[in-house]
Parts: C-alpha cells; structure tokens; sequence
C-alpha cells in the first residue's frame, strides 16, 4: 500500500513538473505531446490543428503508456499505464480541463477564439494512472529503449567537394589598420 502511495506521487510530481509527457498507444512508437497535470490526469488536446494524435490509437476507454522524464536530468524517471477518457465538449469536466490546457498553450494563433475551436475541431483527453508503474526508480530496465530511426525518403548529398574544407576551415590573415 505504501509503495502504490509513493508511485502515485512520483507520478503526480513529475507530471505536474514536466512540460512534456511521452505517450505510445497500445501500439507504435511513443510520442511527446504537451499536457497539464488536472484533477488526477494528465489532460491534453490534440488534433485539429492542434498537437498530432494520429497514430497513437488513443481511444475512449482504451490504454496507453505514459512516460515522464526527470527535470533536473532529463532521463526517463517513471513510466505508467493510463486508461484514456475522452472528455465531452461543453461537459463541466471538459470545461475545468481546457481552463487549465489554456494557459499553457503558447502561441496560439487565436487565444480568444482557443476554446470554441477545440470544442469544434480537437479532443480533449484524460490519461488517467491505471495500475502500477511499469518503471520507476529503484525498478528501471538494463535496455536502452533507444528505438531505430523510422524509415524516410530522405537521403544525404553527394560527398563533399574537396576544396571545401579548406576554404571552411582555413585561417584568415589579421590586417592591422595602418594609424595615421
């Protein structure tokens, strides 16, 4: 009992603390998405033109894995399973979360109009703590969790010409002005 207490405000603090959580559906590769830490969960919008969710499979009433990274170390510090509720446009839930998610919105294109137009085009949503957390400090895994670099079409130039370097890197002759 003590312990689910302590996991619990591990959860709390680095959520409340951290600007950025990671998230991963039940599958695919994770994502860092902004929130705020209200009433128990972290809430955040997404879609429309807000932050993207496409591809995390998150789904009223599904699961998804909620990664916190320290602040003062940047390494991930606790990772926790979430059950994901959809909040109701216009519900006084919603409300109470959006008044939160607001102020954290940094350059909004129209902060007076911001609420109407996450109703209309985005989801708000609650990753809720369901369960113990999967790792946390004291309880971390040998792995790395480095994931490979997802496939693109991007591909690097040709080589270098060799004059190049030179003409970077070569050193330039001081000129002193002649005093008069």
């Amino acid at each position: 009992m003590e312990e689910t207490l302590l996991e619990h405000a591990l959860i709390e603090e680095s959520a409340k603390k951290s600007a950025l959580v990671w998230v991963r559906g039940p599958e695919g590769p994770s994502r860092p998405l902004w929130h705020v830490w209200h009433g128990g969960a972290v809430c955040l919008v997404g879609d429309g033109s807000e932050q993207p969710l496409h591809g995390l499979d998150l789904v009223d009433g599904g699961t998804a894995t909620v990664s916190v990274r320290s602040k003062d170390k940047g390494g991930r510090l606790v990772v926790w399973p979430a059950r994901v509720v959809q909040l109701t446009p216009g519900s006084d839930a919603w409300q109470a979360a959006v008044d939160d998610l607001k102020p954290k919105r940094l350059n909004a294109p129209d902060s007076g109009s911001l609420t109407e137009r996450w109703s209309r085009e985005c989801r708000v949503l609650r990753l809720e703590p369901a369960g113990e957390a999967l790792e946390h400090p004291g309880a971390m895994p040998d792995s790395s969790h480095a994931a490979p670099p997802p496939p693109t079409p991007a591909t690097t130039r040709q080589p270098v010409p060799s004059g190049v370097p030179r003409l970077l890197f070569r050193r330039r002759k001081s000129f002193r002005r002649r005093k008069s």
